[in-house]
């Protein structure tokens, strides 16, 4: 038996993809390059609060040893200002 030779049919080349895909490729790129700079943003962002937590971690630090120091307590209601006293049995 004699082996039958396969015809493979080639596509003619061609220099440049359809503008449909080539619009479906850009707005898939487009699309993923503006989801990457929004998580940057937001990275930024994350940073700086981050930053700004512990600047006010240390402020609030502050406080507590200017009021202990001041008062004897840092243990503040912060609606009204009183100081949450303990009592003797160890309850407020």
């Amino acid at each position: 038996m004699a082996k039958k030779e396969k015809t493979v049919e080639l596509k003619p080349k061609v220099d440049k993809i359809s503008e449909q895909h080539l619009t479906e490729l850009q707005d898939v790129v487009n699309k993923l390059n503006e989801y990457q700079f929004g998580l940057g943003r937001m990275e930024v962002q994350k940073h700086t609060m981050l930053h700004d937590i512990a600047v006010l971690t240390d402020k609030i630090k502050l406080q507590q040893d200017m009021l202990m120091k001041e008062y004897g307590s840092y243990d503040i209601n912060l609606k009204d200002g009183t100081i949450n006293w303990e009592n003797k049995d160890g309850k407020q």
